[in-house]
């Protein structure tokens, strides 16, 4: 009988970023679900971009994402392990923090944290580590985990903190998802809002470029749009990750499933804090 120490890592915003009452939250999400209006994703999804804001702001359009996710498991599977890429918002990580421990909990319910896929990308990259500090107090990751309880309930995941932006280096750790992908199947889900800025028209017309790009998957572009000042993605290291990851699996163009701002939805926000939201799906598309 194993006397290894079972660690539950419990998620620190329930109740500030989304409920922290089971029912309010599962009733939020099957909300976000339902009002979604997406034209079936029939090709496998290997990738995926959610935002990551507070779930009355981001929800919605995290909801299409997950929509396409849910119907595209339907007709091909769900993934054993979720890859959810994300980032300190405090900038206190280098290389890849991944959560420790056995398991993560919110109030949808609790998901293995996969220790076998967290060994194989250790061994074949020494910058990735298991460093529970850099997840302390962050939400990038934890606010996608509710979402994916609801999709995926058997899924088991590896939490991922990015802490480097050089192209060089978000190539090898895409590379080192491949080799992972050959072992298992996996789902990359980056976790990234888009422009933050006081200007409603300046965030929209940035965005709309920025999703452009993406679609194309001209992840060079993004990464030389991005800078510390005007930052088209807050997570660029996870999504230019997840799009040199689904270039990889075979994927040609992505599909933008939506797109609103907070401006949008929140009129109040114009002129003070306005931030994007985008749900990308990429696909491996299927030989002639």
């Amino acid at each position: 009988m194993s006397t290894e120490k079972k660690v539950v890592r419990k998620a620190q915003g329930a109740g500030k970023w989304f409920p922290g009452g089971a029912g309010e939250l599962t009733g939020m999400i099957d909300h976000f679900l339902t009002e979604t209006y997406i034209t079936e994703v029939t090709d496998p999804i290997v990738a995926a971009i959610s935002p990551h804001a507070g779930y009355i702001y981001s929800g919605p359009v995290a909801g299409y994402t997950y929509r396409a996710l849910k119907d595209n498991a339907e007709l091909h599977g769900p993934p054993e392990t979720v890859v959810v890429l994300g980032f300190s918002h405090r900038g206190d990580s280098r290389g890849v923090a991944l959560m420790d421990g056995t398991s993560f909990s919110t109030p949808v319910g609790e998901s293995p944290l996969d220790a076998g896929a967290a060994d194989l990308l250790i061994a074949a990259d020494s910058r990735i580590t298991r460093d529970i500090r850099p997840h302390v107090g962050e939400h990038s990751l934890e606010n996608q985990v509710p979402f994916i309880q609801t999709v995926f309930p058997r899924s088991s995941l590896v939490m991922a903190l990015i802490g480097q932006r050089d192209s060089e280096f978000l190539g090898d750790l895409a590379a080192t998802l491949t080799t992972l992908s050959g072992q298992k199947k996996i789902l990359v889900l980056a976790s990234s809002d888009m422009l933050h800025d006081p200007s409603y028209e300046k965030v929209r017309k940035r965005d709309q470029a920025t999703l452009k790009k993406v679609v194309a998957m001209d992840d060079t572009g993004v990464m030389h749009d991005w800078d510390y000042s005007q930052q088209v993605f807050c997570g660029i290291g996870p999504v230019v990750t997840a799009m040199k990851y689904a270039r990889a699996q075979g994927c040609q163009k992505a599909t933008l499933l939506r797109y609103r701002n907070s401006g949008d939805d929140h009129p109040a926000s114009r002129g003070q804090w306005v931030v994007g939201y985008g749900a990308v799906v990429f696909t491996r598309q299927k030989k002639a």
